[in-house]
């Protein structure tokens, strides 16, 4: 019985053979290599250096919270009886305060007080020997003041607060899940003057809504628990609720004169002297891999394209 002939196509090559294709077509492969290598020289230059600034802070919302914590737990229950919460008084969360630096409305208000939008959305690259911001013309003039770049709706000529935020949410990065309960706060710029700079107005800013915050809900909580005092005849609930007023009365006097009330800066942020990134020698040495492999695979294909004709 005479066997059946192999189709050409798919008769597989053995090793001996495809060490034999890629000897021969060494050249391609290394041509193929060499070319991609050299577009991702050319590319890896073209990325402007971006610089990471970090702080290290410490959150003070134990020292803040920890006399209603107490409280809480002794007299909650009581409390209640007169339709108050304890608990709704110890509400400076770190979790809370920092979810608030990321949120749309701090993030806009902080856009827009330190006028940073222009470096936000239209920087370029930064100058070392200067250290002058280079700003993109074809998003921004600077000499006419006025917004050029060309988007597609939705999107406006003018960035809107809410693409703004998208930003700077990109280069902010906050850290609190270190066994250590610190706090890292850290933003990325192609300025690290920027870059510094923004993490310190951050922390200000953060600070100071938190502070401001607190000063008006220990204010309201005051004047709520010296109300239920008027309205209460039981001599137990009327000690608490002088208690919890002589703690809020601590809370808006620390608020008033701390102005690290939310974040204790521990390692505060420097402009940095080294890029973050990018990698441009593993970006450079990642694209020889794959001019390598795309080479190999442009041999075996035109091999395999041969023996099917």
């Amino acid at each position: 019985m005479s066997s059946k002939p192999s189709d050409p196509v798919i008769e597989a090559l053995t090793l001996r053979e495809v060490f034999a294709l890629l000897w021969s077509g060494k050249w391609l492969v290394l041509a193929t290599a060499f070319g991609v290598t050299l577009l991702t020289i050319f590319w890896a230059l073209s990325l402007p250096n971006i610089y990471r600034s970090e702080a290290l802070l410490s959150p003070n919302q134990q020292e803040q919270t920890g006399g209603l914590s107490d409280f809480a737990s002794r007299y909650g229950g009581l409390a209640s009886l007169a339709g108050f919460s304890v608990n709704d008084l110890a509400n400076n969360d770190v979790a809370i305060g920092l979810e608030t630096l990321k949120s749309r409305r701090f993030i806009s208000s902080f856009i827009a007080k330190h006028d940073i939008l222009v470096q936000l959305m239209a920087a370029k690259d930064w100058n070392a020997e200067t250290r002058v911001l280079e700003i993109d013309a074809n998003v921004y003039n600077a000499d006419t003041e006025t917004w050029t770049r060309s988007v597609s709706p939705p999107l406006t000529v003018t960035p809107s607060d809410l693409e703004a935020h998208r930003a700077f949410l990109e280069i902010l990065d906050v850290d609190e899940k270190g066994s250590d309960g610190l706090v890292r706060i850290s933003v990325e710029h192609v300025s690290p003057d920027i870059a510094s700079q923004w993490v310190a107005w951050l922390i200000e800013d953060l600070n100071a809504v938190i502070r401001l915050k607190d000063i008006a809900e220990a204010e309201r909580a005051i004047s709520y628990l010296e109300s239920q005092i008027q309205e209460t005849s039981v001599a137990e609930l009327r000690n608490v609720f002088f208690s919890l007023i002589e703690q809020q009365t601590q809370t808006v006097m620390l608020a008033k004169i701390s102005e690290e009330y939310f974040l204790r800066t521990i390692d505060p942020p420097v402009a940095p002297d080294y890029k973050d990134r990018p990698g441009r020698t593993v970006i450079v040495i990642l694209g020889g891999l794959l001019g390598g492999t795309l080479g190999i695979a442009i041999v075996l294909l035109i091999a395999v394209f041969r023996r099917a004709t």
